[in-house]
């Protein structure tokens, strides 16, 4: 049987081991941590949101990025100390412009793809994640903010998508406990919202019941390709940290590591130009029935503060935001959480915010904003990284297609038809 080690048990690591199970492959899936998604994948905004596949790569976000830089409380902020890895990658971001609109597209139709493979694994495995199927409403407060949304309408539709122009009277009707002046808004009826964290943690256990071997603990210090021989992947033990490192031969590799796959892809001699971008989010336990009646169903963005919101249950709210350039740092930042809880009790004034739980996670992200998908140059080594603030809502159909790739490379059937699906997204084959 062809064995295949797993990078990461985040989302995306995790989705991937599944496809791959799915298929007959050996997996075994390490990580440096006890569990399964305790990293980026822990406690996300929740949206599974094709309405949400517009790319950063445009002029106005590089303005807002300047006149933001010395507000600790902006949406968007970059810190000023340069570094060459944070220049270099500005750059590329800045010449992605010109796909702004195909990739924005691209993304679309991957996130309408996702969302059946998501649902069939959960079904499939008989688990529950919070899922609440109350679409995705978007909502504006100024003229040109809805403009903008306008513009954006076409590309969704363009690439598959309903999303409907609605009113202020339609806001109030769609979640009536929202507050505030909009000019309108526009709502995805088939977006959904979901508990990250619980997906990921029961379909790993999906995994270990088809055969999969989780490596937990396992702080991976080095990938080594050797050609057709396979790959090298060596670790320490983190429950033993005084033994040697191990190591184990595999026949190939899927490297699913977030913020860690650009150093990973410099050892099996690639170039994967990833840059942590952090978000915080917030979860506020609706502890007494007048916070809970006055939390929102439906989900939310905000364009105008970029924060998005997701009902996890009767007892909890999802809310999250923020875009921070400050390199592999995890601290939460005062500065930071308290813009979410202040935007709650403004839009939301019946919710109490004594209990809640704050948390940052960096987001893996490419210069063009998509995924990298695909082979690397050295044979059985792929790639399934990058997917920056579209994690959760392309993880699934992302494992399916590198599954479909892994699965031509070792000369099993149905490839074609995941060759092609690559080639009508328009993934980058390399970066």
């Amino acid at each position: 049987m062809t064995s295949i080690a797993v990078i990461g048990a985040g989302i995306t690591g995790v989705t991937t081991a599944y496809q791959l199970v799915q298929r007959g492959f050996d997996v075994t899936v390490f990580d440096r941590h006890a569990h399964a998604a305790m990293e980026t994948s822990f406690a996300n905004g929740g949206q599974l949101s094709a309405s949400n596949a517009e790319v950063w790569n445009q002029p106005s976000t590089f303005l807002k990025g300047l006149k933001w830089m010395l507000r600790k409380d902006a949406p968007l902020l970059v810190h000023p100390s340069p570094s060459w890895h944070k220049l270099s990658w500005m750059m590329e971001f800045v010449l992605a412009a010109r796909s702004y609109e195909a990739n924005t597209i691209a993304t679309t139709r991957l996130a309408i793809a996702a969302r059946r493979h998501l649902l069939d694994a959960a079904e499939r495995e008989g688990f529950d994640f919070d899922a609440e199927k109350r679409g995705i409403l978007h909502v504006y407060e100024s003229r040109a903010e809805m403009a903008h949304a306008a513009g954006v309408n076409r590309l969704l539709a363009e690439g598959g998508l309903r999303r409907d122009a609605v009113t202020p009277a339609e806001i109030a009707a769609i979640e009536p406990t929202i507050r505030g002046d909009f000019v309108g808004g526009f709502f995805t009826e088939s977006d959904f919202t979901g508990d990250i964290h619980k997906y990921t943690r029961h379909l790993a256990e999906a995994c270990r019941r088809k055969g999969a071997t989780f490596a937990f603990d396992a702080d991976v210090r080095k990938l080594a390709s050797r050609g057709a021989d396979g790959v090298d992947v060596t670790w320490k033990d983190g429950r033993r940290p005084q033994d040697a490192p191990r190591q184990q031969r595999f026949d190939g590799i899927v490297v699913c590591a977030g913020v860690a796959s650009r150093a990973f892809a410099r050892q099996l001699g690639d170039r994967v130009n990833i840059y942590p971008v952090k978000g915080y989010s917030v979860t506020v336990n609706l502890t007494d029935e007048a916070s809970r009646a006055g939390a929102p169903w439906v989900s939310l963005l905000d364009d105008h503060a970029k924060v998005v919101t997701s009902r996890l249950g009767a007892d909890r709210l999802r809310i999250a935001g923020t875009a921070e350039f400050a390199g592999e740092n995890r601290d939460i930042k005062a500065a930071r959480i308290r813009p979410l809880v202040e935007w709650c009790r403004t839009r939301f004034p019946e919710i109490a915010t004594d209990s809640v739980v704050p948390w940052a996670g960096l987001r893996p992200m490419m210069p063009n904003m998509m995924p990298r998908v695909g082979a690397g140059r050295a044979a059985g080594v792929f790639y399934n990284t990058g997917h920056g603030h579209l994690g959760w809502t392309l993880s699934a159909v992302t494992a399916d297609m590198i599954a479909g790739e892994v699965e031509a490379r070792y000369a099993r059937p149905r490839a074609a038809g995941f060759r092609q699906m690559l080639a009508d997204t328009d993934l980058p084959a390399a970066a």
